[in-house]
C-alpha cells in the first residue's frame, strides 16, 4: 500500500493522525487539509485505498476502501470489505504505537467513504483514541454502539449533492449523541476553510487535554 506522510514541523511528532480519503481519490487528496490544520506536532498518515471494482459505479475499478452499493439509507453494507479496511487502519495505528505515539495521542479521520471507515474503526477498535473525525460522511451500521465512545467531530455540507445531509443524519440515529458533534456549512460535498479552522482548534484542544506520554 502506498502511504503518504506529512511529518511534523518540529523535530519529533508527539501525536499522529490517520487521514482517509474518499472514493476514487488518493492520500494526496487530503494533503492540503493536513497542512492547513496547523498542527506542527502531529504526524499525518495518508494511505491510498486499494483499486477495486465498485458496484455503485457499475463495477468500474477505482480506489475504494470497501464496496459501495446504491439505494437509499440504510445503504447495503459490504461487511467483509469494511472489516478488511478496518484491519488496514488498525495496522497503521499499531505502526504509530511502535514509533512511540501512545494510542490516546492518535486520531482517526476521513472524508466521505474514508470518514465512514474512520468512524467505524474508531468506534469498534479497542483503543482510547484522542478523537475521531468524519467529514461529509455517514456511520456504517454496527451491531453495538460503544458504551464509552471516543470524542467525535462531524461536519457536513447543507447542500451536499453526493451524500445528502439527511442521509448522513439518518445513519446516526442509533447514537443520538452524535447529533451534538455535527457541524454544517453552506457547501456541497467538499471541505471549506472555516471547517478546517474549527477542526484544527478542536484537535489542538483534544491533544492539549491528553498527556504526551
Amino acid at each position: 500500500m502506498n502511504i503518504q506522510m506529512l511529518e511534523p514541523a518540529v523535530e519529533q511528532a508527539n501525536a499522529s493522525m490517520v487521514l482517509l480519503h474518499g472514493l476514487g481519490a488518493d492520500g494526496g487528496d487530503l494533503l492540503p487539509v493536513a497542512r492547513a490544520l496547523g498542527l506542527p506536532d502531529v504526524r499525518f498518515i495518508l494511505p491510498d485505498a486499494p483499486v477495486q471494482p465498485v458496484s455503485l459505479n457499475n463495477g468500474y475499478p477505482m480506489r475504494s476502501w470497501f464496496d459501495l452499493y446504491g439505494g437509499e439509507f440504510p445503504l447495503r453494507q459490504d461487511n467483509a470489505g469494511l472489516l478488511s479496511a478496518r484491519a488496514t487502519v488498525q495496522a497503521l495505528v499499531e505502526q504509530e504505537i511502535s514509533r512511540g505515539i501512545p494510542p490516546h495521542r492518535i486520531l482517526l479521520g476521513g472524508f466521505s467513504q474514508g470518514g465512514a471507515l474512520a468512524l467505524f474503526s474508531g468506534l469498534t477498535l479497542n483503543y482510547p483514541f484522542a478523537g475521531v473525525i468524519g467529514l461529509s460522511t455517514w456511520l456504517p451500521e454496527m451491531e453495538h454502539v460503544p458504551e464509552h465512545p471516543p470524542a467525535v467531530w462531524l461536519a457536513h455540507g447543507l447542500y451536499d449533492s453526493i451524500l445528502p445531509l439527511a442521509t448522513s443524519q439518518a445513519s446516526y440515529a442509533a447514537w443520538p449523541e452524535l447529533a451534538s458533534s455535527l457541524h454544517t456549512w453552506p457547501m456541497d460535498h467538499e471541505i471549506c476553510a472555516e471547517e478546517i479552522e474549527m477542526l484544527g482548534k478542536w484537535i489542538a484542544a483534544r491533544l492539549a487535554a491528553q498527556p504526551a506520554t
